[in-house]
């Protein structure tokens, strides 16, 4: 039996809303506390049971790294997730900040080793659709979530369709 699809999860937009004015944004508790992020507030805890329902392997893919087990998976009420842990500077920086490429588009590739993928990210765009569907031997979804509302109804739909249908192949 082949391995569930891993989803790389992004915090910062999809998890966590930003760009609208601050009040447009209820508050979930517990409060940060002083020594927190003050946007912790805004992490909805129903995305815990909804990203857990999800068909696939759910991986923090962001730079709060193993901050996000600490500081988001108790509010979520979600398990120690693992971890993508990004690399240092390359050879190829320069090179993919010249094209447009995001920075964490390699590196999932080199994680996922051609396993199937959701990614879910608010910085995706077309380049980075194009350079993963040349260089990735199994399937992949790019989903780019509007950080000022972050992840929605609309959003878990896709989602859910797109990996119960790799499921299904």
């Amino acid at each position: 039996m082949a391995p569930d699809p891993l989803i790389y999860l992004d915090v910062d937009g999809p998890l966590i809303p930003f760009g609208l004015e601050p009040s447009r944004y209820p508050l979930f508790g517990p409060p940060p506390r002083d020594d927190e992020n003050p946007l912790l507030g805004r992490l909805d805890p129903s995305h815990g049971p909804r990203l857990k329902a999800l068909p696939g392997e759910l991986v923090w893919a962001t730079t709060w790294m193993h901050d996000a087990n600490d500081a988001l998976a108790p509010r979520l009420s979600l398990p120690r997730l693992p971890v993508v842990d990004w690399p240092g500077p390359s050879g190829t920086d320069e090179t993919d900040a010249r094209i447009g490429l995001h920075w964490k588009t390699r590196p999932l590739l080199e994680h996922a080793q051609n396993r199937p993928f959701a990614w879910v990210d608010d910085e995706i765009s077309e380049i980075d659709r194009a350079w993963v569907s040349g260089h990735h031997a199994g399937p992949a979804l790019l989903h780019r979530v509007d950080p000022r509302h972050g992840l929605t109804g609309a959003d878990y739909r896709e989602l859910g369709e797109w990996l119960r249908e790799i499921h299904r192949s």
